[in-house]
């Protein structure tokens, strides 16, 4: 179930996505840790990475377990794309995979014509592949959406002009940038581009079990699944999926202790990381999903919210799996 892009081999054909705000190094470590085959670094702005902002350069850290890891850069203008790509190369920890977002949906991503709407001008997205592909010695993979809107669908194209212009990969999201996360993903979409070209394509959009993620991979025929918020506070997820692609079997959820124990993991590698003050901050969203679906969720959801401190935290979540073990439901 190995799956290659370019020289850079992975161990299965299950991927973590690059989502903004969640794919840092802690989240990337336990994603791998859990089977994932590939994992993908948050979007990266190139003027921020060529201006030397410090909150980038966070984002550029990449631990040496991860591998192979692919970064994402973000930008609309060939010359500071090419800077960005040369700068990363410069890093201590460099990536295996170079990826280029044209499928960010939000608008102050695209509003200056990155993200979605690079994927608007096919041409122009095909010089910048290129120059990045030319400045790099890894591969370039290009992640995009459907379209624009459901009267501008345009992935096939896009998907033509980045193998033309050197990109060894493309992953495609099922819904159009102004669907945002809403609706259904279009998986035809994803086979209409798997059958357009030659190079891999990772079919991403709704996979939120091991049996939705056989059943893109089967409907589209495409080389391998990216995961996304299937993953928040799921890390399991990656496991789980890996093991019923190669065996058909069902692995099954993790326990209300395993639940905890892990976030409680992962606030400790988050506050490692970025510190307390921002480590907590960010870990209360995660921690929020570790949880959800458990016995009173909501009103721990709420504690939860209001810490500033890791020693806080861990209080309440220990408290919380002690109340849990009580009430005999640590294995729900």
């Amino acid at each position: 179930m190995t799956f290659k892009i370019g020289n850079v081999k992975m161990e299965n054909k299950v991927v973590l996505a690059p989502m903004a705000g969640v794919c840092n190094p802690p989240f990337r470590k336990l994603a791998k840790e859990m089977g994932a085959g590939l994992v993908c670094a948050e979007m990266v702005s190139d003027k921020a990475i060529v201006h030397g902002n410090e909150k980038t350069r966070l984002k550029l850290d990449i631990l040496p377990e991860e591998h192979p890891v692919s970064l994402q850069l973000v930008g609309c203008d060939a010359e500071s794309m090419v800077r960005a790509a040369e700068l990363v190369m410069q890093q201590e920890h460099t990536p295996d995979i170079i990826d280029i977002n044209m499928g960010c949906p939000v608008t102050k991503i695209h509003k200056n014509g990155s993200g979605a709407a690079l994927a608007r001008d096919p041409e122009n997205a095909g010089r910048i592949i290129e120059a990045v592909v030319k400045t790099v010695d890894l591969p370039v993979t290009v992640k995009f959406r459907k379209g624009w809107d459901d009267t501008n669908i345009n992935a096939v194209e896009v998907a033509k002009a980045a193998e033309q212009a050197g990109a060894k990969a493309v992953a495609v999201h099922g819904r159009t940038a102004k669907q945002l996360y809403t609706g259904k993903a279009d998986w035809g979409i994803i086979r209409q581009v798997k059958e357009a070209v030659s190079i891999p394509v990772i079919g991403n959009g709704d996979v939120t079990t091991p049996q939705l993620a056989k059943e893109l991979l089967e409907a589209t025929g495409c080389d391998a699944v990216m995961i996304g918020r299937g993953a928040h506070g799921n890390p399991w997820i990656f496991k789980q999926v890996v093991h019923y692609l190669e065996t058909g079997e069902e692995l099954p959820p993790p326990s209300a202790v395993e639940r905890i124990e892990v976030c409680l993991r992962h606030m400790d590698l988050l506050v490692e990381h970025k510190g307390e003050v921002i480590g907590i901050k960010e870990m209360r969203k995660h921690a929020s999903w570790y949880i959800k679906g458990l016995h009173n969720s909501a009103e721990l959801r709420t504690v939860l919210n209001a810490q500033e401190t890791r020693e806080g935290m861990r209080k309440v979540l220990l408290d919380y799996l002690d109340f849990l073990t009580q009430k005999n439901l640590v294995l729900v």
